[in-house]
């Protein structure tokens, strides 16, 4: 709302001008309007009651106030209705009782009378506008629909050439639609953050039910591969045991990263920065993984050197990220094929790419990645494992980071994936920070825990801890989702 001065010899009136009238408009005021602007500075102007009808002053002022759009009261100091205007107020009126004297504010839902007196109080101690959104009990009640008018006041001062405040003027328009779609929107969120909240939930109680028995089958498969309490007769047992093993791991580390994925989701996946060399991690990952590529016969080649320095971020997230993509470069690249770690320094910014000559993605097809349970499908593709939940994870702990992630790939040569992190931590939220400071356990996949037992306070039983410890349980988990 815009005010144009009405500004006949030395004095002027403030009043407000709805986007009805073009900006830069000048609304000159009649002898008649001077008269009454020096009859309202020297203080005749009535706070209880409108001028007469034939007073030429009203029409002139009328006449002015009956431009703007919606509905248009002047009122007193105290919030009465001296006069009604407005090029819409005859629509407002049949919604509404009259509004004159203390009808309006009468009609003002008990609840918002108060914010509105306050609004009409900081024009009194010399605000220059005020906005407020009340409720206007209709005349008659609707078969449907609400009981009340949702309104949006915009409120301005009328000053004497003194700066005295003599009225108020208040620009209301009908916002109930608005109200009405804000209201709806707002439920809807509700409803949606109760159900991400039950999925959380079942998530958590489904995790942690499936990790206890999968602890002691992991457990005691080693025990078996090992022969610790006997021989296995023939190649065909110690098969099955390796096959047992393996689908205990990739089990697990699906529930692990599905667990992630809901923390991060609902906004309570904790992260504890600190400063540690990108090299050092990155070597890690290399150990972690390099029997997994010579397996299938590809070569893993990191070129990452000491000279990259610190990065200030949650470590095990790192590595998680780094597990992730590797782990899926080595998946989707067969017998022959590189997979290659690079890093780098980009001003405040530590670059960390991941490429591989595997089977590449359609240029199509690049953005469904990263989309949980989205894992891209053709003839070729079906034959490798996984549930389409590492990259989604990836982009989730790169974007807590303050981060981002791009790709670039062409189908049948290779892919490309290049996470771009603050070396100094800047991207994570301070308040977050602040919040890691307490003791916080975070829960990370086996796979990283590099010769930590698992707790017993996480639900396995004492003897599967034990046999964990034992075996050294979750050294090597590096499977990826």
């Amino acid at each position: 709302m815009t005010t144009l001065p009405v500004a006949p010899l030395a004095l002027s009136l403030a009043i407000p001008v709805s986007s009805a009238l073009p900006l830069g408009t000048a609304l000159w005021a009649s002898a008649s309007l001077l008269a009454a602007a020096v009859a309202i500075a020297r203080g005749r102007a009535p706070e209880t009651a409108a001028p007469a009808p034939s007073d030429p002053v009203l029409r002139d002022l009328s006449a002015a106030y009956d431009l703007f759009a919606g509905l248009v009261t002047v009122h007193d100091l105290r919030g009465n209705v001296l006069s009604v205007h407005g090029r819409d107020a005859a629509e407002h009126l049949t919604l509404m009782r009259d509004p004159a004297g203390r009808g309006f504010i009468e009609q003002i839902h008990v609840s918002d009378r108060i914010t509105f007196l306050s609004a009409i109080d900081i024009l009194r101690q010399g605000g220059d506008r005020a906005t407020v959104d009340i409720r206007i009990e209709r005349r008659t009640l609707p078969i449907e629909g609400e009981q009340f008018v949702y309104m949006s006041c915009d409120l301005a001062p009328l000053r004497d050439r003194d700066g005295n405040l003599t009225a108020i003027l208040a620009q209301s328009r009908d916002v109930s639609q608005e109200a009405g779609l804000r209201a709806e929107a707002a439920a809807r969120t509700a409803e949606a953050e109760s159900a991400n909240d039950a999925k959380t939930r079942f998530l958590a109680a489904v995790s942690h039910e499936l990790r206890t028995p999968l602890n002691a089958i992991l457990g005691f498969s080693d025990v078996l591969a090992g022969e610790y309490f006997g021989k296995l007769e023939n190649d065909r047992q110690r098969e099955y045991v390796g096959l047992i093993h393996k689908s205990g791991e990739h089990l697990l580390s699906v529930v692990n990263t599905m667990l992630d994925m809901s923390k991060i989701e609902a906004g309570r996946y904790e992260l504890m920065p600190e400063p540690f060399r990108v090299a050092e991690a990155v070597a890690a990952c290399e150990a972690m993984l390099s029997h997994q590529a010579a397996e299938k016969g590809v070569k893993l080649v990191s070129r990452v050197t000491r000279g990259i320095g610190e990065v200030n971020a949650d470590q095990r997230a790192f590595q998680q990220v780094l597990i992730n993509l590797v782990g899926n470069a080595v998946k989707f690249t067969d017998h022959g094929g590189v997979v290659t770690i690079d890093a780098e320094v980009d001003g405040a910014m530590l670059k960390l790419s991941v490429s591989d000559t595997g089977i590449g993605i359609a240029a199509d097809k690049l953005e469904l990645l990263g989309q949980p349970f989205v894992q891209i499908q053709n003839d070729y593709t079906r034959r490798y494992e996984g549930t389409g939940l590492g990259l989604s994870l990836v982009k989730g702990l790169v974007a807590l980071h303050g981060g981002d992630l791009t790709i670039r790939s062409r189908e049948g040569e290779g892919t490309v994936i290049v996470v771009t992190i603050p070396r100094d931590g800047s991207g994570i939220a301070v308040a977050e920070q602040e919040e890691q400071r307490s003791s916080v356990t975070v829960e990370f996949p086996p796979r990283l825990r590099d010769g930590e037992a698992r707790p017993a306070a996480e639900g396995g039983r004492s003897e599967d801890v034990g046999l964990n410890e034992e075996r050294g349980y979750g050294a090597a988990q590096a499977k990826t989702a």
